[in-house]
């Protein structure tokens, strides 16, 4: 009688467990692309019980020394990432986690892999710090600017894709005069300036829904954005499909416009951090700073103007292939 072969364990740390839409949109389409490959996630979490519920996967305690040993020595291979983990404009202490982890597989002796990660904003402190932890690291990033940023300090890196660009939608139709908005709960100056893209929409007879991606985080800002309806939501498949039956998305949320992207659903950026710029200018789609002009910006949704279809087919099939890159299959 001939067995399956054992599944192989891959390890996937990230800022996962803490409700915000995004990067559990990136943990459902890893969890789903490494299954393609015979493997099991085990994914650390904040709220490890959840996150294998939420995703049929194992998971650990991502702040528990005892649980990421166990974890990395069930494991063959570690993905840090997706997401934008390697950065300390946050915190230094955000980026001492994410290395502390990195160092901890290669002192193990496990396949490390930079997982379509954007690297940066970095201090120069920060930038050394990096440098010397991805030393025999294969790294591969979702956006040209984070290249950019490693090749200055000289890591060589290749270029993937955003996992959740993988992510399909429930069939819908299409409203194209519905507009979703996704703001972001601390960028308050881009939150004063989307109430008039709102008011300016709803003038042309647009319906807009605020899309709120952090329940915790981002649920005032989108009530205050006087939209026809709100949607708060931690689950990634009701955001995408709420995306997917909208003509057009004005995205503070870098997950807003990734999702936009893997719905075919046009959009406008509203870059707060470089890793949102960094994205549109890969997907040819427009990008505004924080103090946006309102005006420009509700006159991009009402034209809906289009990105680069061919360059977001590129992001997908790069994305696609970065999961065999990583495993080395």
């Amino acid at each position: 009688m001939n067995r399956p072969p054992p599944l192989t364990t891959v390890t996937v740390s990230g800022y996962y467990g803490f409700g915000n839409t995004g990067d559990e949109a990136i943990a459902l389409a890893i969890t789903r692309e490494l299954r393609k490959y015979s493997t099991q996630p085990l994914l650390l979490s904040n709220t490890p019980a959840e996150t294998a519920r939420t995703y049929d996967c194992q998971s650990a305690e991502r702040m528990k020394p005892a649980a990421v040993l166990g974890a990395l020595m069930r494991s063959r291979v570690l993905l840090s990432g997706g997401g934008g983990l390697l950065q300390d404009k946050t915190s230094a202490r955000t980026l001492t986690y994410y290395l502390a982890i990195i160092r901890l597989a290669k002192f193990m002796g496990r396949r490390v892999v930079v997982f379509n990660q954007s690297v940066g904003p970095l201090s120069e402190q920060g930038g050394r710090r990096v440098a010397r932890a991805l030393r025999g690291v294969t790294v591969i990033v979702r956006d040209q600017g984070s290249l950019d940023t490693l090749a200055s300090l000289g890591v060589r890196a290749e270029l993937g894709g955003d996992p959740a660009l993988l992510l399909s939608a429930a069939p819908t139709e299409r409203d194209l005069k519905r507009v979703i908005v996704a703001p972001r709960g601390d960028v308050t100056d881009a939150t004063e300036h989307l109430r008039d893209v709102v008011r300016r929409l709803q003038d042309e007879g647009r319906h807009v829904t605020a899309l709120s991606f952090m329940p915790d985080h981002d649920d005032d800002a989108a009530h205050s954005l006087g939209a026809n309806d709100v949607i708060s939501t931690r689950d990634p498949q009701v955001a995408l499909d709420a995306i997917a039956a909208s003509g057009y998305v004005i995205g503070v949320r870098l997950h807003a416009v990734i999702l936009a992207a893997a719905t075919g659903t046009p959009f406008t950026g509203i870059a707060y951090d470089p890793k949102v710029q960094g994205f549109c200018a890969d997907a040819g789609a427009p990008a505004h700073p924080t103090t946006l002009n309102a005006a420009q910006v509700a006159e991009e949704a009402l034209r809906r103007v289009l990105p680069d279809w061919n360059a977001i087919e590129d992001m997908k099939l790069r994305a696609t292939q970065s999961f065999g890159r990583a495993l080395n299959r």
